[in-house]
């Protein structure tokens, strides 16, 4: 009985944050350890499909740098990078494609439709979403690898008004049909600003932000976007979560009240984010 009870607890505790959030939009991007161990596979799609049915336009945004390295070494082609970012030249860029299109996309919307979800599949070229351009760096010439000029949301409107949960790569196109390999953190942020989402949650391989990235009882559960641009500046984070603050930086800054970085790897991380008093992992807001 006391076990019933804590359960109706949990339930009871939720119940305003499902209230608070129905029909409002949280973007998730997925990454990291969660997306390779079949238990953490498991639990997310269970995650991402149980906010769907509480009312909440999930909306899904991945990556897929470990698997694009290792096809490219199957394929006998030493993946190079300049400044963290992989340089993507034709051969590559196809190869990067047909991983996270093909592949990993594909991977996630059948976790999810197996948990019970309805999921779509797409790219940010699918309806032109995410027209994109050529990024310069200081680092050379990267090839193909992208940066976002402009977002059209409506595709993701129309699924998620239609109950699906859009689940998007973070490949772009320009205007010459040209593909582009975008940072998924990227995507992730300005996709979270432009369709004004209450929540970023960024789905990591640590608990959050760390004072100390080799001591997890440092984290540090708040930050204003101010503290987290110091960070950065002071060289305070770790070079990996660098990207992801970015992103959640830009997340806020486009209007979403708040983004969050939250462990992957803890079975059922969003829903303890979510619907828990005391939350989890790292929350970054206006103030």
């Amino acid at each position: 009985m006391e076990d019933l009870q804590r359960r109706a607890d949990t339930l009871i505790e939720a119940l305003p944050y499902i209230q608070q959030w129905a029909g409002k939009t949280i973007v998730v991007k997925y990454g990291g350890a969660a997306m390779t161990d079949p238990q953490m596979q498991d639990n997310v799609a269970q995650d991402l499909v149980l906010l769907r049915y509480v009312g909440i336009n999930v909306v899904v945004v991945h990556g897929g740098g470990q698997r694009i390295t290792e096809m490219m070494k199957r394929l006998g082609i030493e993946p190079k990078f300049a400044g963290g970012l992989r340089v993507t030249d034709a051969e590559t860029m196809e190869i990067a494609q047909m991983v996270l299109v093909g592949d990993v996309n594909q991977q996630l919307v059948s976790l999810l439709n197996a948990a019970g979800g309805r999921a779509v599949g797409l790219s940010g070229k699918d309806a032109n979403m995410i027209i994109s351009r050529k990024k310069e760096s200081s680092e050379g010439d990267l090839g193909f690898v992208g940066e976002i000029v402009s977002i059209d949301t409506e595709v993701i409107h129309v699924l998620t008004e239609a109950g699906f949960v859009p689940v998007i790569s973070s490949i772009g196109g320009d205007a010459e049909g040209q593909s582009y390999n975008i940072n998924a953190d990227t995507v992730a942020g300005q996709l979270a600003g432009e369709l004004q989402a209450v929540k970023l949650v960024t789905l990591s391989d640590v608990a959050g932000l760390l004072e100390d990235p080799d001591d997890p009882t440092t984290l540090i559960s708040k930050l204003t976007v101010s503290e987290a641009k110091v960070l950065i500046a002071d060289g305070n984070v770790a070079e990996g979560m660098i990207p992801k603050l970015e992103s959640c930086i830009q997340a806020v800054a486009g209007g979403v009240e708040r983004a969050h970085i939250i462990d992957g790897c803890t079975a059922h991380a969003l829903l303890m984010e979510l619907f828990t008093d005391a939350g989890i992992g790292t929350m970054i807001s206006t103030e």
